[in-house]
């Protein structure tokens, strides 16, 4: 045998080596971070990985435990392939503002999902109008690293309070609850859907209220430019009577920018073709429509989401 044909063979061996490496890595588990014990994105993340397990061939879904800033960073730093974001947050990622320390290179869109409220709850029978009212009193909210932590801090500062002026204790929504019905704490600040599955636990054996942002909101606006007024309608919650005004932002979902444009498309069209099997966990996502996904919200559309919005007539970015 010829060294030349030695050469040739030796080279199409780790040729093959390389194709089944690749074969094996397109198949191999994409890592999902989802949210917080308690919290929608829990059992979201799990439909949604049960969603594109079914949908493509090859695929296997890993979901973990995670939160909106988590998230967005454990995908810029490889952590994860996949995880749910808010707008406010990944914005920020990109620039590198606080609470990210560097500028995010690696974080692409899939698409917007639906919009989250958040909600300072307090007993009804607690005294409290406004969040002024909380100075000497205990908060609870969640760890920091999560989008609703960061918000919790706009909504105090915006009020001219701060974590010092209280005792902040931070946890998952379900710990938040258990707090709130021991009566270790005398308002817990969420980020979420509505009607949110923690409050309305709460709020099935303790009289509950809600507090109105709509004098404060342009000063949160002013903190970060993605915040919007959002309305929870009167009889989201037992006893509300009247609307609220709430600081809202949309949730979506971030990708590794690296991940292969097949696998997107095949994500972004299972979530789209099943909208009804979504809102079922949820009814937040009911309205979802290929239009909404692809809105601009300032965070790079991954190619692959970009073909399958342009099929739908839709521009994306």
């Amino acid at each position: 045998m010829s060294s030349q044909f030695t050469r040739i063979v030796a080279l199409c061996s780790a040729m093959a080596v390389v194709a089944v490496s690749a074969t094996a890595a397109g198949a191999a588990e994409l890592k999902f971070m989802t949210g917080p014990q308690g919290g929608f994105w829990v059992p979201l993340g799990g439909a949604l990985k049960d969603l594109w397990e079914k949908n493509i061939k090859g695929t296997s879904v890993q979901a973990l435990p995670g939160a909106g800033i988590a998230n967005v960073r454990g995908v810029e730093e490889g952590k994860a392939d996949i995880g749910f974001g808010n707008t406010i947050s990944t914005v920020d990622a990109l620039t590198g503002a606080a609470p990210f320390n560097k500028p995010h290179k690696n974080v692409c869109n899939l698409g917007s999902l639906y919009p989250q409220y958040m909600q300072a709850v307090v007993l009804a029978s607690s005294g409290i109008n406004s969040v002024k009212d909380m100075k000497g009193k205990a908060m609870a909210t969640l760890p920091r690293g999560n989008t609703t932590e960061a918000s919790a801090a706009h909504m105090l500062k915006v009020h001219g309070v701060s974590y010092t002026d209280m005792k902040v204790n931070f946890g998952s929504i379900t710990d938040a609850v258990t707090q709130m019905q021991d009566g270790q704490t005398n308002m817990m600040i969420v980020g979420t859907v509505i009607p949110a599955s923690g409050i309305m636990d709460l709020a099935a054996g303790r009289d509950v209220k809600i507090l109105d942002y709509a004098d404060v909101f342009p000063e949160m606006k002013k903190i970060n430019a993605g915040y919007t007024l959002e309305t929870i309608p009167a009889g989201t919650y037992p006893k509300q009577d009247k609307d609220i005004k709430v600081p809202g932002f949309a949730a979506h979902i971030v990708v590794s920018c690296k991940l292969p444009d097949d696998v997107v498309y095949g994500m972004a069209k299972a979530i789209a073709d099943n909208v009804p099997a979504l809102a079922s966990i949820g009814k937040a996502v009911a309205g979802l429509t290929p239009q909404v996904m692809a809105v601009d919200i300032g965070v790079p559309m991954h190619p692959g989401a970009v073909k399958f919005y342009k099929e739908k007539g839709i521009a994306a970015k």
